[in-house]
């Protein structure tokens, strides 16, 4: 053997030292429960029959790397196995438990027939708007600007040139028609047809001043018109509603119009405009329509607002203010009740007949200026109607059949000669013979006001004896003294409408009572009753 030889022998020999001495560890590792179990080797070595030869043999004949490899690899399943969740493998063991024949699985038919269980829902205030439902749709303003009116906005008058684009003033409108035109216009004659007297329209006049006098800096007017600058409380018997602004701004506007003033003509053409733009401010644009809402009336001020911006564009044909009348009205058929056909204090509920007058009152004025106005929604109007009435549509209930109640049945059949009753129809005649029996009220004002304007439709005998006593009442208990001359406040102040309202609500009342023999404007003109709504 040469040297070369003898080196390379002992390089390899070197090499496989550690392998031996891990096998030989591991040998013993694998022999230990033999000695364990105490079975000794006779001649003091490991046994050499059995598992522990074969498996010595295979681990020499096993490459390091993979006996490495192995033992790292059960490590690791062990542990894994180990570190599982038990909440895991209960999942797995239910999806592959299967139900044996005495467990049943329910069926979606058991499920379906299974009542819902009640959901506790929070409805929060609004405005927030409410849902409701529309079984068929309403025909829509053309306008693609919807975006909610600017709150405030510097105009020098009811113009175009400063408004932003998402205010309504900067919207024009483009519809033409004679509607409204001649209010104001022979008054002298009318006055004298209708039973009106100089003295009548003196206190209208003192009315018209009080009013123009309880103005707010902003144009607005307030139920509690102590707050107004120029009354600091010298005015008693003010109302508690002092967040009603809309409601009372058109209340308000309301006298002033009828009496044939506007924002562009007219001792109050100032007080007019303001008003007018507090309103269209104030309108809050939906893709419902425009919102005159607000927290203390409710939808009573949305109708009010309605009205009075129906009648502004209907007496000037304004073309600034088409579109937030029309906006206003599509808001009204949006809040109807799309079952009942009624409108109550908030959007869809069922109605009653209180403010349901209101509502319809602004339809009729807007379908007199020529503004869009959805025949589904007169046709539910008449149907809520059907619904309160009682002596065969004679009398009028609130939200129900009820007779002997002057206030809704005087509104009920108000509605009734809007919808097209004539003086033939059987119900109407018992209806007004049962409210000239009645009389005027002497405190309650909101009775007198739909009342009057029934007897002024029908005329004749029943006109005449009713007009002799309203009239001249009114004249003989207007205040003439002091910050409070020219209003009124007919009320004991226990009422639900005296306690709210106050001496400005009596006064815008009491002043469109007198002025109802010549209004130009459908709810107290004569027109109004003979041109039907469309229905088709």
């Amino acid at each position: 053997m040469t040297g070369q030889q003898t080196t390379q022998i002992t390089t390899e020999r070197s090499a496989v030292i550690p392998r031996r001495s891990r096998l030989e560890a591991t040998d013993a590792a694998v022999d230990a429960p033999t000695r364990r179990e105490g079975v000794p080797a006779a001649d003091g070595h490991r046994p050499t029959s059995g598992l522990g030869p074969r498996l010595r043999g295979v681990l020499r004949a096993t490459p390091s790397w993979l006996v490495s490899m192995v033992f790292h690899a059960v490590a690791l399943l062990v542990l894994g196995l180990l570190t599982l969740p038990p909440q895991t493998a209960d999942a797995v063991r239910q999806l592959v438990v299967a139900p044996t024949e005495a467990e049943p699985v329910e069926s979606l038919e058991d499920l379906l027939d299974e009542p819902p269980e009640p959901l506790e829902l929070t409805v929060t205030d609004v405005t927030t708007l409410e849902t409701v439902s529309h079984p068929e749709p309403l025909e829509m303003s053309p306008a693609d600007d919807l975006s909610s009116a600017a709150l405030a906005v510097e105009l020098s008058d009811i113009g175009l040139e400063h408004a932003p684009r998402n205010d309504l003033l900067a919207t024009l409108g483009a519809y033409s028609g004679d509607a409204f035109s001649g209010r104001g216009r022979g008054k002298a004659q009318m006055l004298a047809d209708g039973g009106g007297t100089a003295e009548s329209e003196q206190a209208v006049a003192l009315a018209l001043k009080w009013l123009a006098a309880h103005q707010l800096a902003d144009g607005s007017w307030s139920f509690k018109h102590t707050v107004a600058p120029q009354c600091r409380g010298m005015c008693r018997n003010p109302g508690s509603l002092d967040n009603a602004r809309n409601g009372a701004t058109a209340m308000a506007l309301l006298p002033i119009l009828g009496a044939g003033q506007t924002h562009l003509e007219g001792d109050y053409r100032e007080q007019i405009r303001r008003g007018l733009y507090y309103l269209i401010s104030h309108m809050q644009v939906t893709a419902r329509g425009g919102k005159l809402y607000d927290k203390g009336g409710r939808m009573y001020s949305h109708g009010l607002a309605a009205i009075a911006l129906c009648e502004a564009y209907a007496m000037t044909r304004d073309k600034t203010l088409y579109l937030p009348a029309q906006k206003a009205i599509e808001f009204v058929c949006a809040a109807q009740d799309p079952f009942g056909g009624g409108w109550r204090y908030e959007p869809g509920q069922p109605g009653d007949t209180s403010v349901v007058g209101w509502q319809l009152m602004a339809l009729k004025s807007a379908h007199m200026a020529y503004l869009r106005v959805p025949p589904v929604t007169v046709r539910k109007a008449s149907a809520f109607l059907d619904s309160v009435q009682a002596q065969g549509g004679a009398q009028y209930g609130y939200t129900g059949p009820q007779a002997g109640r002057p206030a809704t049945t005087a509104i009920g059949l108000l509605c009734r000669m809007y919808l097209g009753w004539k003086k033939n129809n059987p119900a109407l005649q018992r209806g007004v013979k049962w409210l000239s029996q009645q009389g005027p009220d002497k405190s309650n004002v909101y009775y007198n006001y739909y009342a009057t304007q029934v007897l002024r439709h029908w005329g004749g005998q029943e006109w005449k004896k009713w007009n002799a006593q309203m009239r001249d009442y009114l004249v003989r208990t207007q205040a003439r003294k002091g910050h409070e001359r020219g209003s009124w406040f007919l009320g004991n102040g226990k009422g639900h409408a005296d306690s709210k309202g106050g001496r400005l609500y009596h006064t815008a009342m009491c002043a469109m009572v007198l002025e109802v023999y010549y209004r130009y404007m459908p709810i107290y003109q004569k027109q109004s009753t003979e041109a039907e709504f469309p229905l088709d």
